[in-house]
Order: C-alpha cells, then sequence, then structure tokens
C-alpha cells in the first residue's frame, strides 16, 4: 500500500474577518489565513493539492499573521527539488481563485476537478466572485483538465469524496499517510470549525459550517461525514500548519 507524507506549503494569505470562516460565529475578530499548497510525498507520482496564488504578497507583517514563511510557486516547490514542469497530479479542493492561480505552470500535470467546479467557474453566481475562468483557461486548451463527476480513486493511497459544503464541487482528499488516513477538507475551514470551542459545543453544534458556504445546513452535515473519515483532519486554510512541518509529524 503507498503511503504518503504531506507537505504544507504557504503559497498566499488573507487578512479578514475570522466570521468568513466560522459561519455565525467570530464576527469582528481580525485573522489571517494562510493559502496553501499540499505536496504529496510518496508514490512514483509527484502530486500537489492546489496551486496557491500567482503573485502572494510577501512581508515580515503578513508571515507573522500566518504564522510562517510565505513562498511563490517556484520557491515552495524547490524546497521538495521540485519545478512546476516536475508536477504530475494537481487534485483540487476547489477552483475558486487563490486555489489555482499556478495551474498554467504545471505544463505536464493531469489537472482533477468537480465538474460543478467547472461549470461555476465559467458561469459564476454574481455573489461568488472568487472565480476567474482565466486561471484555468491554458490547461483547458491543453486537454490537461480530468473532470469528476463524484467520488473517486485518483492515485493508490490518494482518493478524492465529493463534499459540496464551501462550493458545489467540492473536494476533499483522502491521503494513506502511515499515521492513518489524513483528509485535506475541499471547503475552506480553520481548526475551529471542524472542533468548535466551549460556547459553541455546548448549543450542541459539533461542527462549524464554513463562513461562506452552499448550504449552511448541508454543510455541517457533509463536515461531520469528513470528521468521521479520517484520522488526521487537516482544514484548509489553518494557521497550524504553516510552519511547513511535515504530517503526519514523528510517530
Amino acid at each position: 500500500m503507498n503511503t504518503y507524507v504531506i507537505h504544507p506549503i504557504v503559497m498566499g494569505s488573507k487578512l479578514f474577518d475570522q466570521g468568513m470562516m466560522t459561519y455565525q460565529h467570530g464576527y469582528g475578530r481580525p485573522f489571517a489565513i494562510p493559502i496553501y499548497a499540499w505536496y504529496l510525498e510518496g508514490g512514483d507520482k509527484r502530486v500537489l493539492v492546489d496551486t496557491g496564488e500567482m503573485q502572494p504578497i510577501r512581508s515580515e507583517d503578513r508571515e507573522r499573521a500566518v504564522g510562517g514563511r510565505i513562498y511563490t510557486f517556484e520557491e515552495g516547490l524547490a524546497l521538495y527539488g521540485l519545478t512546476p514542469e516536475d508536477i504530475d497530479v494537481v487534485i483540487h479542493t476547489h477552483l475558486h481563485s487563490d486555489h489555482c492561480e499556478n495551474d498554467y505552470k504545471c505544463v505536464n500535470a493531469q489537472i482533477w476537478v468537480h465538474e460543478n467546479e467547472l461549470a461555476r467557474i465559467h458561469d459564476p453566481h454574481p455573489l461568488d466572485y472568487r472565480y476567474n475562468e482565466e486561471y484555468i483557461e491554458d490547461v483547458e486548451e491543453r486537454g490537461q483538465i480530468r473532470a469528476l463527476s463524484g467520488d473517486a480513486q485518483i492515485l493508490p493511497g490518494i482518493r478524492v469524496v465529493h463534499t459540496p459544503a464551501h462550493t458545489d464541487g467540492g473536494l476533499t482528499v483522502l491521503v494513506d499517510t502511515a499515521q492513518g488516513v489524513a483528509a485535506i477538507t475541499g471547503f475552506c475551514v480553520i481548526k475551529e470549525n471542524l472542533f468548535p470551542p466551549r460556547e459553541v459545543a455546548a448549543m450542541e453544534m459539533e461542527v462549524i459550517p464554513p463562513g461562506t458556504c452552499v448550504n449552511p445546513y448541508e454543510a455541517y452535515d457533509v463536515m461531520l461525514k469528513v470528521k468521521g473519515m479520517a484520522d488526521i483532519l487537516i482544514p484548509l486554510h489553518d494557521p497550524g500548519f504553516a510552519s511547513g512541518a511535515p504530517i503526519p509529524g514523528p510517530a
């Protein structure tokens, strides 16, 4: 059985109100989130989950806010001796721009995405300004896109499940590791979403839906499903991974 080590690479950041992450909670609280690409080391393919921002804002203040160094795409891959041309597979949690801005550089990669994300990026609702089809036009023209209609095995030890919480076509990536199954969430959340604080748990809420979601009731149920599928939960934007420490860590 193939097992992987997951390497978080910070390739961008956002500063905003925490309520953008935690539905009905945390409003008025300034919050900084890292934007990640995740390198899955193991097997015979070089695999990324998401590709981050093309031109991330980099400053000491911004890096202090997210808790780790912010890299360009090329710099981040170079940490592991890679170039964009070396990437064989990109798996997208979704196609909001901060998750796919460097796709065009991965000229040799198969790019896996849910078909609902392709529909949205080409015809977004006015409320969802986070889609920009310019970021995937090159890879579409080169025939690199592999569209999925549901759950799928991508490679031995790597599979995806359709989790429409944050977006219609969100894909949670399940990765076999030496310490069990890790889930890179297909929805934009932080640790507090999956492990609510005491005052929220006291309201009999086991999770908090993403601050931006398709349907909060359905998102709640999707998140509970993901919590039950994995031994290691990786909230997609949690600052706790910004140090770049591998997942899982030492046993």
